[in-house]
């Protein structure tokens, strides 16, 4: 999984905001990402962010303002990237919801993504046995989130590896990406065009296909979201969890868009929601 390089590290809170990078088997190349550590942190529960399109390893903490409730909580912090960057193949910079910055979080099984676009497997297996390996967690204790393509990504990998994610929470998630055109594309691209393949990677068809989370699934979506309707489907998730008698709990926010200023508004609920489960 690569030595652990350090690229900068902050006071923050009283603790460390530190960005680092380490060379990557799962994306072929390296990969960079951040971690807040609390003071004083002893085997903490660590909680892994997903962001959304465009976004990196940054856009999460210096937007979010999570830090200053991590550090009371005691909450490690980890926030990945968003897609491969070493790893360049023709047209995967030519659209700002395809290739780089736009990673899925799935393994892709296409050509020639194949190779390197291996997201899930970056941050469910090889980015949290680092973080264990390096920092003072406890990966027993672990949770994840995220936010529009990373709300999809922290769903299917709570669904998905439900023994490494004790809890889960998602603002604005692509819930039924089989069923928009923004997942449409990146399963077209990544996992090719057997439609019946991509249902692996959809956290509402895995929710009708049996698969089970132990935990509550909170869900934060706001009706003034431009992507809504055409894009995000909550509504496929919720008749899906109330099929399997799966808890959740999908809170609607009049007025509220797609933006960090949503995601600030309500990013305490969501770590104490964690904290709460995490035994923080």
């Amino acid at each position: 999984m690569g030595a652990l390089r350090v690229r900068s590290e902050q006071r923050c809170f009283g603790g460390v905001q530190g960005f680092y990078e380490h060379d990557s088997a799962a994306c072929a190349g390296p990969m960079r990402f951040g971690v807040f550590v609390p003071a004083g942190a002893k085997r903490a529960a660590v909680l892994t962010y997903l962001a959304g399109l465009t976004c990196t390893e940054e856009t999460f903490v210096q937007k979010a303002g999570a830090q200053r409730i991590a550090a009371e909580l005691g909450l490690v912090l980890v926030t990945p990237d968003t897609s491969p960057r070493a790893a360049r193949f023709p047209g995967d910079d030519a659209a700002w919801d395809f290739g780089v910055a736009a990673g899925f979080y799935l393994d892709a099984t296409a050509e020639p993504w194949a190779s390197a676009y291996r997201m899930f497997t970056h941050v469910t297996a090889e980015l949290p046995d680092l973080i264990e390996a390096n920092f003072p967690v406890d990966g027993g204790r672990a949770g994840v989130f995220g936010h529009s393509m990373g709300g999809h990504g922290a769903l299917v990998a709570a669904l998905r590896a439900p023994a490494r994610f004790r809890s889960v929470s998602a603002f604005a998630p692509i819930a039924a990406p089989t069923e928009c055109p923004w997942g449409e594309k990146a399963f077209g691209g990544y996992l090719g065009q057997d439609r019946a393949a991509w249902r692996a990677w959809d956290a509402t068809a895995l929710v009708e296909s049996g698969r089970r989370f132990p935990g509550k699934v909170l869900v934060d979506q706001g009706t003034s979201d431009k992507f809504l309707v055409e894009q995000l489907k909550p509504e496929r998730l919720e008749q899906a969890c109330r099929a399997a008698d799966l808890p959740h709990e999908i809170r609607r926010h009049e007025g509220y868009d797609h933006s960090y200023f949503f995601i600030a508004t309500f990013v305490e609920d969501h770590l104490r929601h964690h904290a709460a489960v995490l035994g923080q």
